[in-house]
């Protein structure tokens, strides 16, 4: 997925000048190609996450187009008050590019996990959240919004999920539907792939967000009747939907604790029960039937 952002900026900059990409030490061999065609647009400021933000926004300021790009935990919560005032609280635009989200970077421990990204971003106000589970996805949210003036947060994943849905910002999916399911199931990002998976030959609804922040409420408000399971890797779609619609809504993913845990990504989801087995054992138990 780094690969394809690396093919997306790119050919977003040679189609708009504006468009400038700061880097805090991170993939700056991946990017060698946009630094050779664009030299004097390219910025590896190294790990001064909070500079780069500061940054970022000053550019916008005088109407360019920044991306900034590093790891989640470290351009979201260590930089949480300079995305707060200087982008936000100023109205500047721009695009927040991270990786190593969620458990994404699980081999180098609890310092570099990162869940809580998703709701910090969707909680400043005037901000856009984005979590594209696949390159579909990343693509075309990018090049809607990317110069659209506002401070946009794009999360890229190491996965992705293999279904080819209808992308639009803002707009949910309904990826499964049954007029008599009293569970509906909603996800987020590439996790969807175990989700949708779990759900086969069960009488539930299926809701997909790539947007975190607009949430689709209208999509919601047609299932705002039924028991409503959030089954997600991180925190922010579940307090977004219980804060869209009047609705009955319980969580499952992040324990209400640090996962101090090594290993792959499967290895994560697995001892969280997010895996396809645990999240299938998890909505049997909401539809009564475990």
């Amino acid at each position: 997925m780094r690969n394809h952002f690396k093919d997306i900026v790119l050919k977003l900059a040679e189609k708009d000048e504006r468009v400038v990409l700061l880097l805090g030490d991170i993939s700056v061999y991946l990017l060698k190609n946009f630094s050779d065609r664009f030299p004097d647009r390219l910025y590896n400021a190294g790990i001064c996450e909070n500079t780069l933000v500061s940054m970022a926004a000053g550019m916008s300021s005088q109407g360019l187009h920044p991306f900034v790009h590093t790891i989640a935990p470290f351009i979201t919560e260590r930089c949480y008050e300079q995305v707060k005032l200087d982008m936000c609280y100023n109205r500047a635009g721009g695009n927040i590019v991270s990786c190593g989200g969620s458990f994404d970077y699980a081999w180098d421990g609890a310092t570099h996990h990162c869940y809580t990204d998703l709701e910090l971003m969707r909680m400043l106000p005037g901000m856009e959240v984005m979590q594209p589970g696949n390159k579909k996805e990343l693509g075309t949210l990018i090049e809607s919004q990317y110069a659209n003036g506002n401070a946009s947060y794009f999360r890229i994943p190491a996965d992705e999920h293999d279904l080819d849905l209808p992308v639009e910002f803002g707009k949910a999916n309904i990826v499964l539907h049954s007029d008599s399911a009293p569970l509906t199931i909603a996800t987020a990002g590439p996790i969807l792939k175990n989700v949708h998976e779990a759900c086969q030959e069960l009488d539930v609804n299926l809701l997909y967000f790539h947007t975190i922040k607009p949430l689709d409420a209208q999509v919601l408000s047609r299932y705002a009747e039924t028991q409503i399971l959030v089954v997600h890797d991180a925190f922010g779609l579940s307090e977004a939907i219980s804060s869209t619609i009047n609705a009955k809504v319980k969580y499952h993913g992040i324990p209400d604790k640090f996962c101090c845990y090594y290993g792959t990504l499967d290895d994560i989801r697995g001892l969280l029960g997010l895996d396809v087995e645990g999240i299938r054992k998890t909505i049997l138990k909401e539809l009564g039937e475990l």
